[in-house]
């Protein structure tokens, strides 16, 4: 592989785990809310925690944050 080749790679991974990392503190932000008094009282968790909810939301989150550190990466503002 050329030098070009592994940059371009090294470049994607960094995107990509950019938006995992972005993704996944985003959902630990949500996941506390909403949660409300219904809890098992066997075992003490909420009934109802909406987790597909909260994914989709912390998707989206995420993403517009992204977007940020994309820009701010093509602009100049930040570098590898």
């Amino acid at each position: 592989m050329s030098d070009a080749a592994i940059g371009n790679f090294i470049h994607y991974v960094v995107l990509f785990s950019a938006y995992a990392v972005l993704w996944f503190l985003c959902l630990f932000c949500l996941l506390p809310v909403g949660l409300g008094a219904e809890r098992d009282p066997d075992s003490g968790a909420p009934l109802n925690p909406m987790l597909g909810k909260k994914a989709l939301i912390a998707s989206i989150v995420a993403a517009i944050l992204w977007i940020g550190f994309y820009t701010a990466l093509r602009m100049g503002w930040m570098a590898l």
